[in-house]
């Protein structure tokens, strides 16, 4: 009897070293497959650590005794995401192009190309489940809820998600770094990978600049006394309290600024000392709404509601609109941020999500 083949997608990570030995034990066919996603013009200033991750996918697969191809989704990335991102953010706004890269990569074109390599599933080091429904496949919380990724997977379709094998799904992230030391995997103590790979650890204002011209101007508080310069607003966040140069101004009271609002219009940088109520939203509206499966049959229904990865979900009640979403919270929420995306809950079930356009206090 023939094996299935199980595609994984290799990330030079312990998550995907220990799905692509999981995979093994369970008796599958399994095939490693590693993506390079972005191409340094500068690879002396190179923050991504490509190179070594690959060095690292090989080595595990060596030791797993299975076979391992690179892919250069690098062209797709750039059109895709990245060309997104730059929009985004020369709107003001803060984009989470991680959730692109699944839907528009991970889940895109790596499977495809699993397929031609004669993949019946592929898998990734998702902390993620799946469960079978009569609407198509439905994406689940992890067992490690600290660790838990559907945030990053709400723009994924259920169409996307068959044949995909989540083999981390029930382990919490000790018990995966413990597989690795007991099986000798040489990223047992990697670090976890953090941020965008074509950032990294550089200097990010360094890095958008290349891309898109600074705009500087004013910084202001809520009543429009000027306090300063900013670098371009798409250097900052909302509830930003560091990095605005304007500590210490006579007259005021000696609490941290904060970041409350971008003026787009006039280039200026709202922010306020000390933290108030202009930070918080009892409400929000998306540009749109993508659910995985099947949808609620109500347009208007309960749910939880996280508008950030970190973030525990939040009670609120959701009323579909033409266009998108309209959700309103039990409490309201501090810096709920124009370009992230509000990811949407029912138990642990992850019903989608749709990006964030505006807030109301």
């Amino acid at each position: 009897m023939n094996k299935k083949r199980v595609i994984v997608g290799v990330s030079g990570g312990v998550d995907s070293s220990v799905a692509a030995y999981l995979l093994r034990e369970q008796g599958y066919d399994v095939v490693g497959l590693f993506m390079n996603n972005w191409e340094e013009e500068d690879e002396a200033d190179s923050a991504c650590t490509s190179a070594t991750d690959w060095e690292d996918a090989r080595a595990i697969c060596g030791h797993l005794g299975i076979p391992v191809y690179s892919v250069s989704f690098a062209k797709e990335y750039y059109e895709r995401v990245f060309a997104h991102f730059l929009a985004e953010y020369k709107r003001g706004r803060t984009p989470n192009p991680d959730v692109l890269c699944n839907r528009e990569i991970k889940f895109g074109p790596f499977a495809d190309y699993a397929r031609r390599l004669g993949g019946d599933y592929i898998a990734t080091g998702h902390y993620c489940a799946l469960r079978k429904a009569d609407g198509g496949a439905q994406l689940y919380e992890a067992a490690d809820k600290s660790k838990d990724q559907t945030y990053f997977l709400n723009q994924v379709s259920s169409a996307q998600l068959e044949n995909v094998i989540f083999p981390l799904a029930e382990l919490r992230k000790e018990e995966v770094r413990a597989i690795a030391e007991r099986e000798g995997l040489v990223t047992a103590r990697k670090k976890d990978s953090t941020g965008i790979c074509f950032i990294g650890e550089r200097n990010f204002k360094k890095f958008l600049s290349a891309y898109l011209p600074a705009q500087p101007g004013d910084i202001v508080d809520i009543h429009g006394k000027r306090l300063g310069r900013h670098d371009g607003l798409m250097y900052y966040t909302l509830g930003q309290r560091r990095g605005l140069g304007i500590g210490g101004i006579p007259g005021e009271e000696q609490n941290r600024w904060f970041v409350v609002r971008k003026d787009l219009e006039h280039n200026r940088l709202i922010v306020k000392n000390g933290e108030g109520d202009e930070l918080m939203s009892s409400s929000l509206t998306t540009e749109d709404f993508h659910f995985i499966g099947a949808a609620p049959a109500e347009n208007t229904f309960r749910c939880a509601v996280k508008t950030r990865y970190r973030q525990p979900a939040q009670s609120a009640t959701l009323t579909l609109t033409q266009k998108g979403a309209h959700i309103r919270f039990d409490a309201p929420q501090r810096a709920v941020t124009p370009g992230q995306y509000a990811v949407g809950y029912i138990g642990e079930r992850c019903i989608g999500g749709g990006v964030i356009s505006k807030t109301d206090g």
